[in-house]
C-alpha cells in the first residue's frame, strides 16, 4: 500500500510542508476515527484539478465500519465526491442529511477542510455506519462533541499542533480512558474506564468536578511525578503531550499510566482539553521483568566465560608440566578450542539480545590463530565479506568450526619457517551462510580423503558442522593453489 507521502508527491503540487502537516494529523488519526465513531479518509487534490486521491484512511475501533474495502491510492474525479468537491472548494465543513448508501449499508458522510496557513490543502471525509444506530449515551456524546470541536479546529487550522510530543509506544487510545476538562482544567465527564483508573490510584469519590492536577498530587507522590510545569501543562490539558506517571503507597501502589492532553480551542479560545489515559502497570511489570531476565542471561554468559577461562588455564598450566610433545600439543589445542567458545560466551554477555555480530568474533580468533597457532611459519589472516547476526545456537558451533578450520590451515598447510595468508570468506545468501577458510601453502595430500580422514580437529568440525549446525563440509584445492575448506550452514 503506498504512503501519504508517495502519494502526495506522484499525484498532487503538496509541498514538504504540506505533507509534514497531514503526517502530524496521522498521529491522531486514530484517535478522531474512535471519537467519531466513523472511518476516515484523507483525500488529495490532484495536480491538474481533476480530483482528489485517496491519500489514507482510518477505520474506528469504537463502531462498525464503513470501508470493507481499502482505498488508499484510489482516485475520485470531480463531481463524485459531492461534499469533499464542496469542502475543499468553499473552505468549511460540509454535510448533508441524507445518508449514502454502500453495500445496503446507509452511511452519513462529512467532509471536513484541511487547512494550513490559511489555505485549504486537503479534505478529511467522515463516514459513520448507521446500521444499528440508537439513542447515544453520555460516553458517546462527550465523544461525538470532542469530534466536532478537534474538526473545527482542523477546518481552521488549528489542529494538529507542531507543538514536543512525547510519543509514547504505547500512548493510551480513546477506549483505554477518556476525560473531558474544562478551560481551568477541572473534569466535566470521565469515562468508566478512567474513573477505574484513578480508583486504582487512591481516589474513593467521583472524578468529576476535580481539578485534574490537584487530584493527581494528592494521590502520587512527587518523586513519581513529572516537574510541577509538565504535570499543569499535561494534566491541566494546556499542552499536547504524552506523560508517564507513577504511583507507589497505598491503594495505588505500583499503578503506572500514561497521560495524553489534546488542547481543544474550535473557535481560537482554548475551552478545555480531551485527557486520555492508560493503565500501563501490568507492561511496565513484564518490562522490569524482562530487564531481569536479560540481566541475568548476561551474568550467566559472563561467569560461563569466567569458568572456561579458568579450565583454559588449568588445561595451559598442565601442560607446561608434561613432557611429552605429544600431549603437550593436544592441551595446546584443546585450551584453543575452549578459547573460542569463550569468546562467544563474553561477546553474548555484553549482548542486549540472544544474538551476535559474529565478524567481532571471527576477527578476534584470527588474532588468535596469528598470536599463537603457527609455531613454524609466519602467518597472517584476513576476513572477507560478513557473517552478520547470528543466534548463540550458531554461533558457539560455528566458532569452533572457525577457530579449527584456520588453526589446520596455519599447521599443516606451511612448512617450517615458511609464510602465507589465510583468507575467511563469508557470504549470506538468503537463509544459507557460506563460509571458506583459505590459505595459499603446499594444498592437500594427492591421495587425501575427508571421509577417510582421521584428524581429531577435522573430526570436530564434521560433527560439529553436520550434527549441530545441519550444514554440509567440503575440503578441496584453493582456486589460487593451497587448501580450500568450505561449509554452507543454514541461518535464520
Amino acid at each position: 500500500m503506498p504512503s501519504l507521502s508517495a502519494i502526495a508527491r506522484r499525484h498532487t503540487d503538496l509541498d514538504d510542508a504540506d505533507i509534514a502537516w497531514l503526517q502530524l494529523i496521522q498521529a491522531d488519526w486514530q484517535v478522531i476515527a474512535d471519537l467519531s465513531f466513523a472511518d476516515l479518509v484523507l483525500w488529495l487534490p490532484a495536480s491538474d484539478g481533476t480530483g482528489f486521491w485517496a491519500g489514507d484512511q482510518m477505520r474506528p475501533t469504537t463502531g462498525p465500519t464503513a470501508y470493507v474495502d481499502d482505498i488508499v491510492g484510489s482516485f475520485a474525479p470531480a463531481g463524485r465526491k459531492v461534499l469533499v468537491d464542496a469542502a475543499f472548494e468553499l473552505g468549511r465543513i460540509a454535510r448533508e442529511g441524507d445518508p449514502e448508501w454502500r453495500d445496503d449499508v446507509p452511511v452519513r458522510v462529512e467532509a471536513i477542510p484541511v487547512r494550513r496557513d490559511g489555505t485549504v490543502i486537503a479534505v478529511i471525509s467522515r463516514n459513520t455506519n448507521l446500521l444499528g444506530v440508537r439513542t447515544p449515551s453520555l460516553l458517546e456524546i462527550n465523544y461525538l462533541q470532542a469530534a466536532t470541536d478537534l474538526s473545527q479546529m482542523i477546518a481552521a487550522g488549528l489542529f494538529p499542533t507542531t507543538a514536543q510530543r512525547s510519543d509514547h509506544a504505547d500512548s493510551p487510545r480513546v477506549g483505554d480512558g477518556f476525560l473531558r476538562v474544562d478551560a481551568e482544567g477541572r473534569v466535566i465527564y470521565a469515562s468508566p474506564n478512567a474513573l477505574s483508573t484513578y480508583r486504582k490510584l487512591g481516589l474513593t469519590g467521583d472524578l468529576t468536578g476535580h481539578r485534574l492536577t490537584d487530584l493527581t498530587r494528592e494521590l502520587m507522590p512527587s518523586r513519581l511525578r513529572p516537574d510541577e510545569e509538565t504535570l499543569s501543562a499535561v494534566l491541566g490539558g494546556r499542552a499536547h503531550r504524552d506523560v508517564e506517571l507513577g504511583a507507589s503507597g497505598g491503594p495505588g501502589e505500583g499503578t503506572a499510566l500514561i497521560v495524553r492532553a489534546i488542547p481543544l480551542r474550535p473557535k481560537g479560545e482554548h475551552i478545555g482539553a480531551i485527557i486520555l489515559l492508560r493503565d500501563v502497570t501490568d507492561l511496565r511489570r513484564r518490562d522490569r521483568e524482562l530487564v531481569t531476565k536479560d540481566a541475568t542471561i548476561r551474568e550467566i554468559h559472563h561467569r560461563v566465560k569466567n569458568n572456561l577461562q579458568t579450565v583454559a588455564a588449568l588445561l595451559r598450566l598442565q601442560a607446561r608440566r608434561i613432557d611429552s610433545p605429544e600431549a603437550t600439543a593436544a592441551l595446546e589445542e584443546a585450551v584453543r578450542r575452549v578459547g573460542s567458545i569463550a569468546i562467544v560466551h563474553e561477546t553474548l554477555s555484553h549482548a542486549v539480545e540472544e544474538t551476535v555480530e559474529f565478524d567481532d568474533i571471527a576477527d578476534r580468533l584470527a588474532r588468535l590463530v596469528t598470536d599463537v597457532g603457527a609455531t613454524t611459519a609466519q602467518v597472517g589472516v584476513r576476513r572477507e565479506g560478513s557473517f552478520g547476526v547470528l543466534v548463540s545456537e550458531v554461533a558457539t558451533p560455528l566458532a569452533m568450526v572457525v577457530m579449527e578450520l584456520m588453526q589446520n590451515a596455519a599447521e599443516h598447510g606451511y612448512d617450517a619457517g615458511g609464510s602465507g595468508q589465510i583468507v575467511l570468506r563469508a557470504v549470506r545468501h538468503g537463509a544459507v551462510l557460506e563460509v571458506a577458510v583459505e590459505d595459499d601453502g603446499r594444498g592437500l595430500p594427492a591421495d587425501f580423503d575427508l571421509d577417510a580422514a582421521t584428524s581429531l580437529g577435522l573430526s570436530i568440525v564434521r560433527t560439529l558442522v553436520e550434527s549441530e549446525l545441519g550444514g554440509h563440509l567440503s575440503l578441496g584445492q584453493a582456486p589460487d593453489g593451497g587448501t580450500r575448506a568450505g561449509i554452507s550452514i543454514p541461518v535464520e
